[in-house]
């Protein structure tokens, strides 16, 4: 009886091991085939006082400024051209739109790799990137720097939010699916009022923790609207040839619109906090296993 347990706890850890090697191959083999992605989709670099130049893609309206600007952080992939079309899609509404690259350089095809370069990102890292990004627009001569937003989709979403907390000169913040902060205390620190967007069907985000951030936005004081599309998957919001052929993305693709047009072309914005938290609010790792389910097997691997 030992030694028939014995070998099926040595087959054990032989599958292991080699489920653990097939997930660093494929993130290596991933990481080789990427080279060239970035250089496709990005127009700008932006220099940083705390690392690398910054890679970006800027796309401006053909109108003169100083113009409404967006901040537009990519999903788990990287920056990719879907992210780059909705940029080009916003400028052409009048905001000046700027999506950089958090990744430093890296890009995913695959789900292994989208999650590696997650938990291989420092949050303090990403904050900084995002500071020289928001120092940089508030320079240039056709952005007003009182009218700067900030929103993404899946990890942009919820970097975008933490970066919120941070920074108590953004005018406007907007989460598609990304995973929330829920605590009042913590979010009372937000500088200006919030859209969050959900899909009714998105394992990775449990509608419990939706309801619980909209409640934790109510009781901050701070002004929100709380969108659960029913049905929809994570990453629901695809790109501008999908969300042209109508339904539910195209739905929460105009709500973006209608919110962006209400925060940021007032002038001054009507509601702004001063009070920045210096905490850093980490991750929710359950989110991450998740979203690897969701990507996969769910409902997201299926728009896919």
């Amino acid at each position: 009886m030992l030694k028939i347990l014995k070998r099926i706890l040595l087959g054990l850890l032989v599958v292991i091991g080699l489920l653990i090697a097939l997930l660093v191959g494929v993130v290596v083999v991933d990481g080789l085939m990427g080279g060239g992605r970035l250089e496709a989709v990005t127009n700008t670099t932006i220099s940083s006082a705390n690392g690398p130049e910054i890679r970006a893609f800027v796309a401006r309206p053909s109108t003169v400024g100083p113009h409404p600007t967006v901040i537009m952080i990519h999903e788990f992939w990287g920056l990719t051209a879907d992210i780059t079309g909705k940029a080009e899609a916003l400028a052409q509404e009048g905001y000046l739109v700027v999506s950089p690259d958090l990744f430093r350089g890296s890009t995913a095809a695959w789900v292994p790799r989208a999650i590696w370069q997650v938990i291989s990102t420092p949050q303090e890292q990403i904050i900084a990137d995002l500071d020289a990004v928001y120092e940089w627009l508030s320079i240039q001569p056709d952005v007003d720097p009182a009218r700067i937003a900030i929103m993404g989709f899946c990890f942009g979403g919820g970097a975008s939010l933490r970066y919120s907390l941070h920074n108590n000169e953004l005018a406007a913040t907007v989460i598609l699916y990304g995973s929330p902060v829920t605590e009042p205390a913590q979010l009372k620190s937000l500088p200006g009022p919030v859209l969050g967007i959900f899909g009714g069907a998105d394992a990775s985000i449990p509608i419990e923790t939706v309801n619980a951030f909209e409640a934790g936005l109510t009781e901050a004081g701070v002004p929100n609207q709380i969108s659960v599309y029913e049905g929809q998957p994570h990453a629901f919001v695809r790109g501008m040839e999908a969300i042209r052929q109508g339904g539910p993305q195209a739905e929460a693709w105009n709500e973006v619109l209608t919110f962006l047009d209400d925060t940021l072309k007032e002038s001054p914005p009507s509601f702004r906090r001063t009070d920045p938290s210096n905490a850093r609010i980490g991750w929710d790792w359950g989110y991450w296993i998740r979203l690897a389910y969701e990507h996969t097997v769910g409902g997201a691997a299926h728009g896919h």
